[in-house]
């Protein structure tokens, strides 16, 4: 009988597409297996790829493109999701990674004070004014610490200074904040269901908030860091003091450097995880268990892995249902060990320690890696684990 395998890798990062990545993984293990019966779902958590997962879930779906403002304000095009639905009106996917994401910005150039969400409350109004009444936004992947206050702005709320003056988007401006006025936000927004895709399930502020956990990955030093936690601290006392709201200890408010945040407290958007939405609309509970198992993978596998990312979502999710688990990661550094006991049977690093590889090279070392994995049928049966 046939090996079924569901083949459902995340975006490895900088290198590869999770569409990229699946089919890569699926020709090496075609080359070990010919008759291996593969189902292919590229997953995305609402981070990168979120976009095309949803738009490939749905006869219909087209990717869309609008002019926004980069991080740093650069001009760009970026691109974002239409569904067409049914009775309940077209649905709008905005993946925040496109508008204000890390990858946005030359390392060089990367300055974590400056940049902002400005472009991904752009990129939301391209969804409102295409006749979108449903609206997602998937937050990963950020090069941003803004709390969601320069998407706030793009949709027409203010920022104000002890002198009423209209502060500047960017997080070094938000010690600064006296008092929001939400008069002009869009009024399309209150006749819209708004939901924001959390990769991630850190709160807004503390030592697992996005500051602390995720401002060091976007060029923050030790100052900095400090100085963005009290910056969003005391943005989240003036929407305490001014709306009544105390969001920040939410699971998931501190996705994309607190757009999630910002999105609930301005917006009235609900969080949900991002891996939850695109399971669900790619039917993954019913793809796993026609699997006997299921292959999953990211560009680093790490502690922040654990933080309900994608590949470890998936991995739990088929661990419910008995399936065995084997995740391909470009990278698997220290504090990995939760989520490889928790969520995947093996961990196979593709890539040579210490080697960046280019695009081309990086999907040649992820075929041979699943080719060499599905030649070993002991490990492929017992679940011996292989990390190197």
């Amino acid at each position: 009988m046939s090996m079924r395998v569901l083949v459902a890798p995340q975006q490895f990062k900088g290198t590869l597409s999770a569409r990229q990545a699946a089919e890569a993984i699926a020709r090496g293990v075609r080359a070990a297996v010919p008759d291996a019966v593969l189902d292919l779902a590229p997953i995305a958590d609402g981070g990168i790829g979120t976009v095309e997962a949803l738009v490939l879930s749905q006869a219909g779906g087209e990717e869309r493109i609008a002019a926004i403002t980069g991080p740093l304000g650069q001009p760009l095009m970026a691109r974002w999701g239409f569904l067409p639905g049914h009775g309940d009106g077209p649905l709008g996917v905005v993946e925040m990674a496109a508008a204000s994401g890390l990858t946005l910005v030359p390392p060089a150039e990367r300055s974590v004070l400056d940049a902002h969400t400005f472009g991904t409350g752009e990129l939301m109004r391209a969804a409102l004014e295409a006749g979108c009444r449903r609206l997602l936004v998937g937050a990963g992947d950020s090069g941003t610490c803004d709390g969601g206050s320069g998407a706030a702005m793009a949709l027409g709320a203010r920022f104000l200074d002890a002198k009423g003056q209209p502060l500047p988007p960017g997080p070094r401006h938000l010690e600064r904040l006296e008092r929001l006025d939400l008069g002009g936000l869009d009024a399309r927004l209150k006749g819209c269901q708004l939901t924001v895709l959390a990769d991630v399930v850190n709160p807004l502020l503390g030592d697992l908030g996005t500051a602390r956990v995720y401002g060091p990955q976007k060029g923050a030093d030790t100052d900095e860091v400090n100085f963005l936690e009290n910056a969003l601290e005391h943005f989240s006392l003036v929407v305490q003091r001014q709306l009544g709201l105390s969001l920040h200890p939410d699971q998931g408010a501190g996705a994309a450097g607190g757009l999630a945040y910002g999105l609930a407290a301005l917006c009235g958007a609900k969080i949900s995880r991002g891996f939850d939405v695109v399971s669900e609309a790619l039917g993954l509970f019913q793809r796993i268990g026609d699997a006997e198992v299921v292959l999953t993978g990211e560009g680093q596998i790490d502690l922040q892995t654990t933080y309900a990312k994608g590949p470890w979502s998936l991995g739990r999710l088929a661990r419910m249902q008995k399936k065995r688990v084997v995740a391909f990661a470009g990278v698997v550094t220290g504090g990995s060990g939760s989520a490889t006991r928790e969520a995947f049977d093996d961990v196979i690093q593709v890539t040579p320690a210490g080697e960046l590889p280019t695009p081309a090279e990086a999907e040649r070392l992820l075929v041979e890696a699943a080719r060499r994995w599905a030649l070993a049928p002991k490990r492929r049966i017992t679940g011996e684990t292989e990390q190197r």
